[in-house]
Order: C-alpha cells, then sequence, then structure tokens
C-alpha cells in the first residue's frame, strides 16, 4: 500500500509506541485509549495466553511453574516474534473494544538504530495481528513531534528519548534527522544494577518490580536537597530468609552510576559530532528530554552541568512518543517525510 492512499484513513488507525517496558497506543480522533506493561503471562503447558498488560505484570516473579511473564521484546526490537505478534492483536482488541474484524491501519514508532531484520519483524507481526498497512517512524523523531519541537524548521531540534530498552538522541532539522545514536542502556538496565548493587553490597535478592519502585521513590542523577531513604523487602542470600533494610538514595545514585553515565557519554558524542551551524542553536534552546527515564529525579540539573546547555524535560515525558506517532495519522505530507522503509 503507498502513502497516497492514506487520505482514506478511517477512525480504527492506531498508532502505537511498541516499548520495552510499555505499550501505548493512539486512536485516531480518540487520543491515548492504552498503555500497559509489555509484558504477556503465557501457559507453558498449553502455550495459551494467561494475560497480558497490568494483569501479567502483577504475575511477575509470582507465577506457578506452568506460567511464564514474558518481555517479548529486549532492547526496544523484537526478542521473540509470536508473543509479539499475541500482544499486538491483544492491545489492537482492546483499543477497539475487542471488536473483530478490524483492519486498522498502524504506526508504528521503533528505535532509530533497528536494522532491517528487526524492521521486518516490526512490522510482520503487526500484519500477523491483523493490521491492513504498517508505517515505521523512528522514536526520537515521534518523541521531537510529541514534545511540541519545531523539527520543519531549519535549525537544530536535539532530543533524548530515555525509555525502558533504549535512550534514543537524534538531532533533528527540515524533518530529517541529521545525527542519531541509538543506546542499548536505559531505565531497565538501571534496574538490574539496582538489583546487583543491592545482591553484592546486602546479600539481599530483591525482584526487578521492587528495583523499579526504588529507581522511581529514590533513584536520581545528582545530589537531592533533602536525603532520601525507603524500606525494602527481599530475600536474604545467606540464610534464605525474608529480610527487610532501609536503602538511601546516595546508595541507589552510586547504584545506577555506569547506566547515567554511558547516557551522558552518549549525549556528550551528539553534541560533538552536530554539524556547527545546527550546534549553535543548542547555546539557548538546549534539548528536551522524553521517556519514562527522562523522569529520574536531578537528571536534567547533572545534564545541564555536565553539558553547559539548557535542558528541559517534556511536558508528558511518558506520552510524548505515542502523541508524536498518533500526530501522523492526520498529517500525511509528515508521514510521507519521516516514515522509514
Amino acid at each position: 500500500m503507498n502513502l497516497r492512499s492514506l487520505t482514506s484513513m478511517f477512525s480504527n488507525d492506531l498508532a502505537i509506541d511498541l516499548g520495552t517496558s510499555n505499550t501505548l497506543v493512539f486512536v485516531k480522533g480518540q487520543g491515548i485509549v492504552l498503555s500497559e506493561p509489555s509484558i504477556v503471562a503465557i501457559d507453558r503447558r498449553s502455550g495459551r495466553v494467561e494475560a497480558v498488560g497490568w494483569e501479567a505484570k502483577k504475575m511477575l516473579g509470582r507465577t506457578p511453574g506452568n506460567i511464564v511473564a514474558i518481555q517479548p521484546l529486549k532492547d526496544g526490537v523484537i526478542a521473540d516474534f509470536d508473543i509479539t505478534e499475541k500482544m499486538l492483536s491483544y492491545f489492537i482488541q482492546r483499543a477497539h473494544n475487542r471488536r473483530l474484524f478490524v483492519r486498522p491501519r498502524i504506526v508504528i514508532s521503533v528505535p532509530s538504530g533497528i536494522t532491517q531484520v528487526e524492521k521486518r519483524a516490526v512490522k510482520d507481526s503487526a500484519y500477523r495481528a491483523k493490521a491492513s498497512a504498517v508505517f515505521l517512524v523512528e522514536e526520537a523523531m515521534s518523541a521531537a513531534i510529541g514534545a511540541g519541537l519545531p523539527i520543519t524548521e531549519p535549525s537544530g531540534n536535539m532530543v533524548v528519548d530515555i525509555g525502558g530498552g533504549t535512550t534514543d538522541i537524534a538531532v533533528i532539522s527540515l524533518a530529517g534527522i541529521v545525527y542519531s545514536h541509538t543506546l542499548r542502556v536505559a531505565g531497565n538496565e538501571m534496574d538490574q544494577a539496582i538489583i546487583q548493587y543491592i545482591k553484592s553490597k546486602y546479600n539481599l535478592l530483591i525482584g526487578e518490580r521492587t528495583a523499579e519502585d526504588i529507581k522511581v521513590t529514590i533513584g536520581s542523577a545528582y545530589q537531592l536537597e533533602e536525603p532520601r531513604s525507603m524500606e525494602i523487602k527481599g530475600r536474604d542470600l545467606v540464610h534464605g530468609k525474608p529480610k527487610i533494610l532501609v536503602i538511601s538514595d546516595e546508595e541507589v545514585r552510586e547504584a545506577i552510576s555506569q547506566p547515567v553515565e554511558a547516557i551522558i557519554n552518549a549525549i556528550m558524542v551528539t553534541l560533538e559530532r552536530t554539524p556547527p551551524e545546527l550546534s549553535a542553536d543548542f547555546v539557548d534552546k538546549g534539548f528536551v528530554l522524553t521517556g519514562g527515564g527522562s523522569q529520574l529525579l536531578n537528571l536534567d540539573k547533572r545534564l545541564r552541568e555536565e553539558t553547559g546547555v539548557p535542558v528541559t524535560v517534556a511536558e508528558d515525558p511518558l506520552t510524548s512518543v505515542v502523541r508524536g506517532t498518533g500526530a501522523m495519522l492526520v498529517d500525511f505530507d509528515l508521514l510521507r517525510k519521516v516514515s522509514i522503509d
């Protein structure tokens, strides 16, 4: 199907931010209708889907032997083809109130560094989930549009989208990506770093949900004005018994220092590789942070100090990508310019 026939768009059409941690769905004329974790619970014996999204997330680390909770995307790309297809089918039906025989056209945002094989996997999963046409747009481009950046103007617009599996950094001018970099380090890597830190320092084993909770509650990229701490529960690896301990924001900062520094270094490299004419634009307007990872406390403050340019966090960073992708359901010219093959 070519882009010209997009002019006959129906309200069935969807924009999807298919993320490692969360999937968001935008329906033309309705806005964001769904935001759920990218998790599927499968019965190993029958292969049947037991739960998807929030219901499946509740099962993480708590399932009996025959049920396994799977994240079918890893580092922003499909790791399990069949389960991604089942998850997409579920979300598409949910977005259409479980109406059958709906064959929507879909715009999906994907990481900038995605390979041809990975692009094909995303498209195939969407087609097998009953899409009638599929268009791919780079995540950073969608994030910039969703954050309200003037991407069609001849000036440098820089966006840093920190998701669950990837950090997408792009410099955009005249609706094109001048330079982009995808780093497979983001929110999930911080969670794993917290798990490892607590395991090695306290011999305490915690789950992914607890690690994420710690990061969101007291995690930070720069010293806080008021020290924070939180009580955590896990399993003592020495005695095998449940145990409670208190962890401070300083410890969490130490735990996540490596992934945070990797993101900062990638931003510095982007600033160095940007053409000087566009680089001059950043002196005044700096760059915008989007994605769930951008909500890490004081990350913007740390970046301002390290880069020397203004840093702003998008108004609703979690939904920037899906709102930007959704904008293309009504702007065919823009979709024609920014969609990738």
